[in-house]
């Protein structure tokens, strides 16, 4: 279907919405579900929609004694990272009625969570981790090794029994034809043999099937190891894992965390950026003095202008020329997502519809420093390689020189909070990392850690400094494009992202006419600010007015240049300007896309703000989260009642993808199962739209107590994280003793009082 009718249709105020429903054969069947307009011309008038509760109907809610209609708003931040403030004390007793053994209802954040140890009950070597019997290699600890090297007595006592789960088949083995996890495998006993040898011993063996689709590296190698590691470096497989991409050799990680790397392009940049920072900063505090004469102020900060333009020294090198973006209304966008946006999830989401990604946030210090943690965030499925959609509409616009042929999916988005540290992880990041689409700087973290050191949201009240770190990034990255991620303003009062917009598309005012662009392809705007949180919905009309702004200066020829001996170098620029699809130029090299973010929970949020914000493209967070289908919505431009049985086919396909991520072992599996519950989280939020009075539904609207359709559909409801563990021990097997989860919000768990 074309993109245009899409949006139409989903716009369409008529006699109702069309929503693609599956019936129990799982053969399609279309329904109506009437609008509140139509609703209330029924004989029996439904009830008035209210703000903040999700309009179930009537035939099935359920209220437990003491519930209200609603529960309290979670809250959503946790998509960020962000550690809120308690609402209040684990320990405070919630308000009730006096019976015995209340119901206690806890708010807040649970802080400091632990999820436990889960590990082998005795650790097998790596020297036998992944060979036959007979053929181990060899140890380099020798006798002093302290853990197994006899297979057999590993399998009978090292670990536990195998899991039923899957049939008692591998997943991964059964894609891929063999299994990176090797005898630590929960499920080993499918693709292993024992074969009897001509001097009569049997010798255990791993098999392999070549038949199969083969591995994007051979992910049985590993290296010797160390055999006493602990569990998480015993987790890591140094090849890459089945169809992932952007594994960094450990050897890579190591000799960053040693300074044996060394960054020549931003340590020449950085020496000159310290000098012309310096020169800078003159001018600035100069041009902050006030004499109370309109006319000597102006004639004194241009002739300190002048003076900074005249001691101006060239950088040592500038930008190469940048893979060339599209960002259009068919290329839907799933944001970078703290914890929940991790390899699996967004691999599910490109299957369904996702056009684009991004990495969860590293933070680029860590990165430097050569830990595993960050660099692992960078790793991608190969599906996030293939070519995102391209079918610009009339108006639509695109960058000449566009190659939709080259373009990829994946893109990495990490935080700094001072220009070395965004310039020199911007190098790593382009040299190590080999498919990149671009490197996305965070400058909306609402962390507090974060925040306080300068970076994510503090960049905002710092435009200067976040100004530098483009132009730097821009400078060393090589062909990788760098965007930025902003949010309104930190203070609610003090919107300040149209400034920003404008400085990050042209520069700051008394330099744009000089110096250029900084070179940033692409600004997303987040429609909340730092202080807001998720109470309240995404001003769009403020996205409006930033978009409105971006479409002006895209569209006006560049300032008059005031030093005609200096003009811009066109590698500066994000783009060597850009086109419509008619061919009509809109652009003089400056062409910045923009993107709006905040609140798309169906395809009419996502068309509505397209045609309404004028945004070149959408990007779509926590409605992804609870609704990964999004993305197909969006593409079919209907509502989608998956039934219960699809929507745990997703769970089970969350399992799967965290197993060929995380591996089959112990660890790769309860790593898994910890990532699947925080998805989880948001998951059972979801609310059928056919059990709906009215639609579209809203994100921010909390259900209260309801049934299912089924006994599968009320347990995909709970909001009790037990019910959580349940759901995926139905994958995963039984959670081990030692595993642990505690739900970041505490509305999601709770207590039992006894009266004293």
């Amino acid at each position: 279907m074309d993109l245009q009718e899409t949006a139409k249709r989903a716009q369409e105020d008529g006699n109702g919405v069309q929503i693609q429903d599956s019936n129990a054969t799982g053969e399609p069947a279309v329904k109506k579900l009437k609008l509140a307009d139509e609703a209330s011309k029924e004989t029996t008038a439904p009830r008035p929609r209210v703000k903040g509760v999700a309009p179930i109907k009537p035939e099935y809610l359920i209220l437990a004694p003491g519930q209200a209609e609603a529960d309290d708003n979670e809250d959503d931040d946790e998509a960020e990272g962000r550690t809120a403030p308690e609402a209040q004390d684990a320990g405070q007793a919630a308000k009730g009625d006096g019976k015995r053994n209340k119901r206690k209802k806890l708010k807040g954040q649970n802080k400091d969570r632990e999820f436990g140890t889960f590990s082998d009950a005795k650790r097998l070597c790596n020297s036998v981790a992944w060979t036959p019997e007979f053929s181990p290699r060899p140890c380099k600890h020798g006798d002093r090794c302290n853990v197994l090297h006899d297979i057999r007595k590993y399998l009978a006592e090292g670990r536990r029994p195998d899991l039923s789960t899957f049939d008692g088949k591998c997943p991964v083995w059964e894609k891929y034809g063999r299994c990176p996890s090797g005898w630590r495998c929960l499920f080993v006993r499918s693709h292993m043999d024992e074969v009897k040898r001509d001097d009569g011993r049997s010798e255990l063996v791993l098999l392999v099937d070549a038949s199969k689709q083969p591995l994007t590296a051979e992910s049985s190698k590993v290296d010797g190891g160390d055999c006493g590691a602990d569990d998480e470096e015993e987790a890591e497989t140094l090849d890459s894992k089945p169809g992932v991409v952007n594994s960094v050799p450990v050897n890579i990680k190591m000799d960053l965390s040693r300074k044996r790397i060394t960054l020549d392009k931003s340590d020449k940049y950085l020496e000159w950026l310290a000098k012309d920072t310096e020169l800078y900063t003159k001018h600035y505090h100069a041009k902050k003095k006030k004499s109370g004469d309109a006319a000597a102020d102006a004639a004194a900060n241009d002739a300190d202008l002048h003076d900074y333009r005249a001691n101006y020294i060239e950088p040592p090198l500038l930008p190469s020329e940048k893979r060339r973006l599209y960002f259009g209304p068919e290329t839907p966008i799933l944001a970078p997502l703290t914890t929940v946006g991790n390899l699996p999830f967004r691999r599910l989401c490109v299957e369904l519809g996702a056009q684009l990604t991004y990495s969860e946030m590293a933070l680029g210090l860590p990165l430097l420093q050569g830990q595993k943690a960050d660099w692992t965030l960078m790793r991608a499925h190969e599906s996030e390689l293939t070519t995102p959609r391209f079918s610009p509409s009339s108006g639509a616009s695109v960058v000449q020189g566009y190659d939709n042929s080259r373009d990829l999916r994946f893109g990495a988005q990490i935080a700094a909070n001072v220009p070395w540290i965004a310039i020199r992880a911007t190098e790593a990041l382009s040299r190590f990392l080999p498919h990149l689409r671009l490197i996305d700087l965070n400058c909306g973290c609402p962390v507090d850690a974060v925040y306080k050191s300068g970076g994510g949201s503090g960049l905002l009240d710092a435009p200067s400094k976040l100004e530098r770190m483009i132009r730097g990034m821009n400078t060393v990255s090589d062909g990788v494009p760098i965007t930025a991620k902003i949010r309104v303003g930190v203070r609610d009062d003090r919107p300040i992202a149209h400034r920003l917009v404008e400085r990050l598309g042209l520069g700051s005012e008394d330099m744009r006419d000089w110096l250029g662009a900084p070179g940033c392809a692409a600004v997303t705007l987040h429609g909340r600010t730092r202080q807001q949180r998720y109470t309240r919905a995404a001003d769009w009309s403020y996205i409006a007015e930033c978009a409105a702004l971006v479409r002006r200066f895209r569209g006006e020829t560049a300032p008059a240049v005031a030093d005609t001996a200096r003009e811009p170098d066109p590698r500066t620029l994000p783009s060597n300007g850009s086109k419509s699809t008619q061919d009509t130029s809109i652009g003089s090299g400056t062409h910045m896309y923009f993107i709006g973010n905040g609140d798309v929970f169906s395809h009419h949020d996502y068309f509505s703000h397209l045609s309404e914000s004028g945004v070149d493209a959408v990007m779509v967070g926590r409605g992804a989260l609870v609704k990964p289908w999004i993305f197909e919505e969006i593409e079919k431009g209907q509502y989608l009642d998956k039934s219960s049985s699809e929507r745990l086919d997703y769970v089970a396909r969350f399992a799967r993808y965290g197993m060929e991520a995380w591996g089959s072992d112990e660890l790769g599996l309860n790593y898994t199962r910890r990532f699947l519950l925080e998805f989880l989280s948001f998951f059972t939020r979801y609310v059928p739209v056919g059990l709906l009075e009215y639609l579209p539904p809203t994100l921010n609207d909390r259900p209260p107590a309801y049934r299912g359709r089924n006994e599968l559909e009320t347990l995909l409801a709970s909001k009790n994280y037990k019910d959580w563990i349940k759901i995926s021990e139905m994958f995963l097997g039984p959670a081990p003793p030692g595993f642990k989860f505690q739900p970041k919000h505490k509305s999601n768990s709770y207590e039992m009082e006894a009266e004293g």
